[in-house]
């Protein structure tokens, strides 16, 4: 059974910033409460370290396409299977809009739980919470 979640967060940053900030793949564990490390292969390959509940994982992802402050999108070649794309969108020369779109399929029992409670859901949406203090305070300095 696959699972799909798409969570949005306006921002009070341009959409530079927030580019900025999700493009570096290492920054991801400072505002991805479950993403513990995030180490580049090389230019398209890197391996991922999460800690979830009931369960921690690594998997090995691709970069399947990168448009600069448009769009960002990603699949696993290894371990889980998850694929991802963030969008990142012009509001006005100070905000923008970013918005993430994940598809996985969820294994073992907490994670068929987190899929039909909308907990995962709700941990996207705290997350895209934390980004967009980080890109509000790198705006703002």
């Amino acid at each position: 059974m696959s699972s799909s979640l798409i969570e949005t967060v306006d921002i009070n940053a341009p959409v530079a910033v927030s580019w900025a900030l999700w493009s570096d793949v290492t920054r991801w564990p400072a505002f991805l409460s479950h993403v513990r490390l995030v180490e580049p292969i090389d230019e398209k390959r890197f391996a991922w370290q999460l800690s979830l509940p009931g369960a921690d994982k690594n998997f090995v992802a691709e970069l399947t396409e990168v448009v600069p402050e448009d769009r960002i999108a990603w699949r696993t070649i290894e371990g889980v299977h998850h694929a991802g794309v963030v969008t990142f969108h012009h509001l006005t020369d100070t905000t923008s809009r970013v918005t993430l779109q994940i598809e996985y399929d969820p294994q073992g029992f907490v994670e068929h739980l987190g899929a039909l409670t909308n907990l995962d859901s709700a941990l996207a949406n705290y997350d895209l919470g934390e980004f967009q203090k980080l890109a509000e305070k790198t705006a703002a300095s």
